[in-house]
């Protein structure tokens, strides 16, 4: 079953921008942690590397849970479809684990 959310198309590309632009960084970071990898840079280096992907990673889920609230969870919840709630829940455990 597909699910649904109808975004305004200006909201969708004010959004899109920002987190295809993030993406690109993130995608740079991950080839350059494999080159310090396949260099055999400094361990404690490339562990500072992972990091800043994860932490980069992370702003693009919230970014992206934020929207989702503010826009499908939102909209769902105006035309009677309660079960978002479960669905949201659910998405915010596996952000926690």
């Amino acid at each position: 079953m597909k699910k649904e959310c109808k975004h305004p198309t200006q909201e969708a590309a004010r959004l899109q921008k920002p987190m295809l632009s993030r993406l690109n960084r993130i995608e740079g970071q991950i080839r350059g942690v494999k080159r310090m990898i396949e260099e055999d840079a400094y361990c404690d280096d490339i562990i500072h590397q992972i990091s800043a992907s994860r932490a980069a990673l992370r702003e693009v889920q919230n970014l992206l849970l934020d929207n989702h609230i503010r826009h499908c969870v939102k909209e769902q919840l105006f035309h009677g479809k309660d079960n978002v709630i479960e669905e949201l829940v659910h998405t915010v455990r596996k952000m926690t684990r």
